[in-house]
């Protein structure tokens, strides 16, 4: 068992758009990380979560991780690479410009050349399986297939009618929960919200346990009417 010493920040990320195709939830990627850092003397200083697709660039919480390695002469740990990002660009510019050390849970040994080749070919599948995806949409268009939401009342003013019901017993629902998550976590923006709910694993309307800050704004409007 590796040995490890030192000050370690931890960076979680979940995304509503991957929700279940990866499996490392909030819990899973915390549990990665400890298991990785399991031995030797180290500190966990500070753990950082966010909220956001891979794909964007716009990272409050992960400025603020790195900012606290900077100071700290701390190691930013994720659990594995594409929680960082999917993006080649924008992982390759932390790799080199940030001057941080940097470690991925599932793959500790890699070197940075080894990761920015890694990126690479993330990139290059999912840009695939995006080509795949159009490719086979096309083909059922070509047969006659009517691509798009089956249910026949969406849409109209019935169907609209249901869709509101089922969104304000939802919101009648989980509003003690999401009160209560608010208040113990002294969340205010939008933002902050969607990671106390998101840490209490309390879950969306459709199941999801990741909240995106439009999700909460169009709750709490419910919650508030």
């Amino acid at each position: 068992m590796t040995v490890h010493n030192g000050k370690f920040v931890a960076y979680f990320r979940v995304s509503t758009d991957r929700q279940g195709k990866s499996g490392l939830g909030l819990d899973a990627q915390r549990e990665r990380i400890l298991g990785y850092l399991n031995g030797g003397k180290w500190s966990l200083i500070g753990e950082y979560t966010e909220i956001e697709s891979g794909r964007m660039n716009e990272r409050p919480a992960l400025a603020n991780a790195i900012k606290l390695c900077k100071k700290e002469k701390a190691t930013l740990v994720v659990a594995s690479l594409d929680r960082l990002t999917r993006d080649l660009a924008f992982g390759a510019q932390l790799l080199n410009d940030t001057k941080v050390k940097f470690v991925c849970a599932d793959f500790p040994e890699a070197s940075r050349e080894l990761l920015q080749m890694r990126m690479v070919f993330a990139e290059w599948e999912a840009r695939k399986i995006g080509e795949r995806t159009k490719a086979a949409l096309g083909e059922l268009k070509k047969k006659g297939v009517k691509l798009g939401s089956p249910t026949p009342m969406l849409g109209s003013v019935a169907g609209t009618k249901v869709i509101i019901q089922k969104a304000d017993a939802y919101a009648e629902r989980v509003r003690p929960m999401v009160l209560e998550a608010i208040k113990k976590s002294g969340a205010k923006t939008l933002r902050e919200i969607a990671q106390a709910l998101a840490s209490r694993e309390i879950e969306t309307r459709r199941g999801n346990i990741e909240w995106s800050p439009t999700q909460v704004k169009n709750l709490m409007a419910r919650i508030t009417k």
